[in-house]
């Protein structure tokens, strides 16, 4: 293994990771928001750095698929709780951030985006792409990143004025998403012929074939994305009876009622410049 995979630093992807972790202990006091970044950051050096990420990389398309599903469902929601509401209602209070947020957070939106956005990440073209080039590697594992906060926002409630599910609605959401997060499995299982030519040396490493490597890519990613997915739904659940709330109950937070507050003061900023013309051309001029 050591002359298939030789050592390699990821000088570049070492020092973003480091650099987002001490500018979020500069940014964030709160010691419990700082562990979730801290693990986090951890979790993604592990597998975008040498071994798993030049195994992903280059090799296999069950690491690639393992490597992308830790990225969407472990360390996404961990950056993602890391940010205190106060932090994210400044980060999102300009109106074309709100918006698009706004947007994104919708249970609809966040699914067929994470579907079709998630999907392409694993298409082909772009992990034959990632094997060859080690920038396209780093911006598909920022995409990844993207489609999992995305993914993450309609479930978490850290995004202040976005779409309140019920914990019954949550759990609801990641079922579907589970589902449709693992859209390119079953071609992978059912396939008889290779379909990552950049991919080599599986049977040398791992001691499978192209082909049955695709095969159990297709096995990772239903349970990969099952088990801790639902698991979470169950948990959801069950934490909203405990706590006393009914599961078809939509809780409502200060932070989403100062946000409304701000879009109806930026529309009503919006439309003043159109009612003073009004006044002024109106009747008696």
């Amino acid at each position: 293994m050591g002359t298939l995979l030789p050592f390699h630093w990821h000088v570049v992807t070492a020092l973003v990771i480091v650099g987002s972790w001490v500018a979020h202990r500069r940014v964030v006091p709160d010691a419990r928001h700082r562990r979730r970044a801290t693990l986090g950051l951890a979790v993604l050096a592990a597998v975008a750095l040498w071994p798993l990420g030049d195994l992903a990389a280059s090799v296999s398309l069950s690491v690639a698929t393992a490597q992308r599903l830790v990225v969407i469902v472990v360390v996404a929601p961990l950056l993602v709780r890391s940010v205190p509401v106060d932090l994210a209602a400044r980060l999102t209070r300009p109106a074309a951030l709100d918006d698009v947020v706004r947007i994104a957070a919708k249970p609809g939106v966040a699914l067929a985006f994470v579907t079709v956005v998630g999907t392409a990440s694993l298409t082909s073209p772009v992990v034959d792409a990632g094997a060859e080039h080690a920038w396209v590697r780093g911006v598909t594992i920022l995409v990844d990143l993207v489609v999992g906060a995305v993914f993450w926002l309609p479930v978490l409630n850290v995004a202040p004025g976005t779409t309140r599910l019920s914990p019954m609605g949550r759990a609801g959401y990641l079922f579907g998403g589970s589902v449709l997060v693992t859209a390119l499995s079953f071609v992978w299982i059912f396939s008889r012929h290779p379909l990552y030519p950049a991919l080599h040396h599986q049977e040398a490493i791992l001691h499978l074939s192209a082909v049955a490597d695709q095969q159990v890519a297709g096995f990772v990613a239903k349970f990969g994305a099952y088990v801790p997915l639902w698991a979470m739904a169950f948990l959801i659940v069950a934490r909203a009876r405990e706590s006393g709330l009914e599961p078809e109950e939509s809780p409502l937070h200060w932070a989403d009622v100062e946000r409304e507050l701000e879009r109806v003061d930026r529309r009503a900023r919006r439309r003043r410049p159109g009612d003073d013309l009004g006044t002024v051309g109106g009747p008696g001029t």
